[in-house]
């Protein structure tokens, strides 16, 4: 049976029904009566999960207070009573069955009990005469089956559409005018010190007007450049270093002309701040504010010279045009009866971006009808008079209640991550499936389904990608709006959800709820042993996340931490100083471990081997020296995360549950360790390097593999020795293994290549080649036919190559990176190359140009069909090299079919500054990103 998840809408009834169904088994061998107690209990806790899906489904402002109330004590009860059924299964598990009836009788009670205080006496008396009467319950209240809303069992793929919308907002949709405007008001021909402070209500695009004027002004007019977001609750120890981490990498010792960008200011003071601690010269520096208020913009402009800018809404023909490019091909495939209703959609959207985008991702998951769009028109009407903002609210709140229970309930744990994260991915997943929030037992459809929820909140544009996967098809990382993320907070901490610290103080139900999941964003040493007391005494704390500078909190109180018997998440994150976990006491639940403390050392609990239920262990970040013996009863493990200088113990094939590894150095490992990896039949992912070879390391090393292949996904192998790179290859099993993923080093690509052809499923491979490459090698991975992403990398060949690409191989890439350090080489596309290719990613030596005569570097361009993203980056060029290459590259976008349309931006790096300036705007329709770094 799979397992119930933990939901927003119910709690954790689902799964407290699913475990006392457990208690029912012979495993227990509990008594008649205890069973009939339990029995009892388990239909009276599916009326009132009924009860919560069927409230669920309905706006708040149509619930009355009684059933809000009642609502969150139920939600309230389901927690205690699962932490009351795992502490009887953690004791039953040592041999101590507790007082079995006693708890079913108190459960019993408390269930009573919560009926008593609903407040709703005919409800009370309903349910109170048919107790006992499961399907007479179903009757009195309705069909339970209808109102238990299922996830898709077919898994959601990402919508192309979805992160083309964040692209087309920044590149496309009503960002010219703007962003030329605020070009010319930084622009001036004295060297003054000038502010532009950019300021309107939130969703307005403020940032992304920012970011483009900060991408469009060429580097190389500036000495040195800074982006920092400041946020509600700034850390402004940590925005400052970040600012003087990126301002002193160059020009120290003199006088700098700097451009820095300092995004969403909240406060008078915090801006004074930030400008306190930047130099006020006559070198012509530039800065760029954002804020939502008015009097903080003003602020930034008072003693310099600044001038303000209002950002403007999108016109409706803007509005249009964002709107459709989410819901059709292009506006011409709207049908004549939406467009009118699409019309009066957008008008009270007000122009607002984030609105567009919003309700967008609101229709993209409804039919498109009529009737449809009708209704959200009217749930949006009802509040005509209400301001641009309270509309986009009453946007983000349809959007929510639109989703699923499930996905509801993912969508509130973003509140756990501080403003402005940039969030990981599979982290994110691998969070909800510890915290119970994606249903299933098999760890990998799990995380699969943890991806499709991901994906159809990115569908619905409630989460930004910001990192997608070559392919097209995989987010990396995503970030939530600030505006929406001010929404989730609010629902999660109105629901008991995560309780949070941000700095400004505890989210308002602190006090008056048990502690479910806490999240500590900010440096909270004042109030550590507060905090420390409280996590002590409060055994019911089901995750506990840190972020930034807590090392009071963690240094001197970690141990408190391990107290909870039913802790399921300890993520800890950017610590400085010693981290130590001390002892486990009782830590029986605990399924994710994270340490991220760069800066200093940690240590893992003595007594690990406690965590019997741990599934991901990251360590990676976390300074160790080595791991001890006593992970290795951790049978339960399924990721186990460190860095490459990490010493792990023998005896690691024990851990049979392992299925990604990553990242061990093997040339500082035991030849037994090497032997061992290879009983990991469940081994999917494996990142290994060699800081030095021996013999027999390399035999083990090849044996273990071979057996590996047969399960292998993904495998990257850093800094190998070529012999055994070769080898392992060669001794794979006859069957095509499944590896889908490879990364290598190798001396010569004409040696491995025949080797690597015959991994038939690989849809990624990233190849480093330190020294011969050869064209035959490129031609014999041209023919992978599953192949979707490709990087190569060249060092140290003096051949001096021209590449060629037929239109023989490569049928299904879609992104292709091609990298010479040292080395002089060249591409030609041919008629045909590449067919599907999307992403073109070229770092090629400019003093190579001349080397095969007219057409330089690269040639071809236009015969890449399905182009539309071009990135070349030269190294070793003077400036009239750069204006050759330019030319080369502009000639074939012209003829291109697909008008790629992008920018261009210069760096120069040398004793001398350049003096060549791409700012005019002359060039910002090319689709190139070139950095020139000029030759010594």
């Amino acid at each position: 049976m799979a397992e119930m998840i933990s939901s927003a809408a119910t709690g954790v009834l689902g799964s407290v029904i699913d475990k006392l169904a457990a208690m029912l088994t012979d495993k227990y061998n509990l008594a008649r009566d205890v069973k009939e107690g339990i029995r009892s209990l388990q239909d009276e806790l599916r009326t009132m999960e009924a009860m919560l899906l069927r409230l669920e489904d309905k706006d708040d402002d149509h619930i009355d207070p009684l059933a809000k109330d009642w609502r969150s004590k139920v939600r309230e009860l389901s927690y205690d009573i699962e932490d009351c059924i795992d502490r009887f299964v953690l004791n039953h598990s040592h041999g101590d069955g507790g007082s079995t009836a006693n708890f079913v009788h108190k459960a019993i009670q408390m269930v009573k009990r919560l009926f008593k205080d609903r407040g709703i006496a005919e409800e009370i008396r309903r349910l109170n005469r048919l107790v006992s009467e499961q399907s007479e319950r179903g009757k009195r209240y309705y069909d339970i089956n209808q109102c238990l809303l299922a996830s898709s069992s077919q898994p959601v793929p990402l919508d192309p559409r979805a992160p083309a919308l964040f692209q087309e907002a920044r590149d496309l949709v009503g960002i010219d005018a703007p962003r030329e405007e605020i070009i010319s008001l930084l622009r001036c021909e004295d060297k003054e010190h000038k502010v532009v402070s950019i300021y309107g209500i939130g969703g307005q695009g403020k940032t992304t007007l920012a970011m483009e004027v900060y991408h469009k002004i060429t580097e190389a007019a500036f000495d040195s450049r800074a982006f920092v977001s400041v946020s509600q609750t700034p850390d402004m120890k940590k925005l400052l270093r970040d600012i003087l981490s990126q301002i002193s990498q160059r020009h120290v010792d003199q006088p700098q002309m700097y451009f820095i960008l300092i995004d969403d200011i909240w406060s008078v003071s915090a801006w004074e701040l930030v400008r306190s601690a930047l130099p006020v010269n006559d070198n012509g520096s530039r800065i760029i504010t954002t804020t939502r208020i008015e009097a903080v913009a003003k602020s930034c402009c008072t003693g310099i010279a600044a001038q303000m800018y209002q950002a403007k809404p999108l016109s409706h023909e803007d509005s249009q045009r964002l709107f459709f490019k989410r819901l059709f091909l292009s506006g011409d495939d709207c049908h004549p009866d939406l467009r009118k209703v699409s019309d009066d959609i957008l008008k009270k959207c007000c122009g607002l971006p984030l609105a567009i985008i919003s309700i967008a991702g609101l229709l993209a998951n409804r039919s498109k009808a009529v009737e449809v769009w009708v209704n959200v028109l009217r749930s949006i009407a009802a509040v005509d008079k209400d301001s641009p903002i309270d509309k986009m609210k009453r946007i983000l709140l349809l959007s929510y209640f639109d989703l699923p229970h499930h996905l509801k309930s993912c969508l509130l744990y973003l509140s756990v991550f501080p403003e402005d994260s940039l969030i990981d991915c599979q982290q994110l997943i691998l969070l909800w499936v510890a915290e119970g929030l994606i249903p299933g037992q098999d760890r990998e459809n799990m995380e699969q389904l943890g991806r499709s929820y991901l994906n159809e909140l990115i569908n619905r544009s409630l989460v930004q990608p910001t990192k997608v996967g070559g392919h097209g098809a995989t987010v990396k990382q995503c970030r939530v709006h600030d505006v929406i993320l001010e929404f989730i907070v609010s629902k999660a901490v109105e629901d008991n959800f995560v309780t949070i610290w941000n700095g400004n103080g505890f989210s308002k139900n602190y006090s008056s709820n048990k502690i479910r999941r806490l999240s500590i964003q900010k440096d909270i040493s004042s109030r550590a042993e507060e905090i420390a007391k409280m996590i002590k005494n409060g055994g019911q704390i089901r995750s506990i996340n840190i972020f930034g500078s807590n090392s009071v909190l963690v240094n001197k109180h970690a141990t408190e931490f391990l107290n909870s018997q039913v802790l399921r998440v300890l993520n800890i994150e950017g610590v400085v100083g010693e981290c130590s976990l001390g002892n486990v006491k009782s830590l029986g639940q605990l399924k994710f471990l994270r340490i991220d403390n760069k800066f200093s050392a940690s240590k893992l609990p003595e007594d690990i081997e406690k965590l019997q239920r741990l599934e991901t262990l990251d360590v990676r970040w976390a300074m160790l020296e080595n791991l001890p013996t006593c992970i290795i009863p951790l049978h339960k493990l399924v990721r186990l995360f460190v860095h490459a200088s990490v010493r792990l113990p023998d005896g690691i094939g024990s851990l049979r549950a392992l299925e990604e590894l990553s990242r061990i150095d093997l040339g500082i490992q035991s030849v037994k360790f090497i032997q061992g990896l290879g009983d990991l039949t469940n081994m999917r992912i494996l990142e290994i390097g060699w800081s030095y070879s021996r013999k027999d390391h390399k035999e083990a090393w090849i044996s273990t593999l071979s057996r590996l292949f047969r399960h292998l996904r993904e495998l990257r192998v850093w800094r190998s020795e070529p012999d055994a790179t070769c080898s392992f290859i060669a001794s794979c099993v006859p069957t095509p293994p499944p590896l889908q993923m490879l990364l290598l080093h190798t001396h010569n690509l004409n040696r491995v290549a025949p080797q690597i052809s015959s991994l038939v499923n690989l849809t990624r491979l990233r190849i480093f080649v330190r020294g011969q490459a050869g064209k035959e090698g490129m031609n014999i991975l041209a023919s992978l036919p599953m192949l979707l992403s490709l990087t190569v990398t060249l060092s140290n060949d003096q051949a001096g190559i021209l590449y060629a690409i037929s239109r023989q191989g490569f049928q299904r890439l879609l992104k292709f990176h091609f990298r010479c350090d040292w080395c002089d080489e060249a591409l030609e596309f041919e008629p045909g190359a590449m067919p599907k290719l999307q992403r073109l990613k070229l770092e090629l030596s400019a003093s190579g140009k001349f080397k095969f005569g007219e057409g330089g570097l690269v040639l071809g361009l236009e015969n890449l069909a399905g182009l539309k993203h071009l990135a070349i980056n030269c190294s070793a060029a003077f400036a009239d090299e750069l204006e050759a290459l330019e030319d080369d590259i502009r000639g074939a976008a012209a003829v291109h079919p697909n008008r790629p349309i992008l920018q261009v931006r210069t760096e120069y790096v040398g004793i001398e500054q350049g003096k060549f300036d791409l700012s005019d705007g002359r060039r910002h329709r090319w689709l190139i990103a070139i950095t020139v770094f000029q030759g010594a």
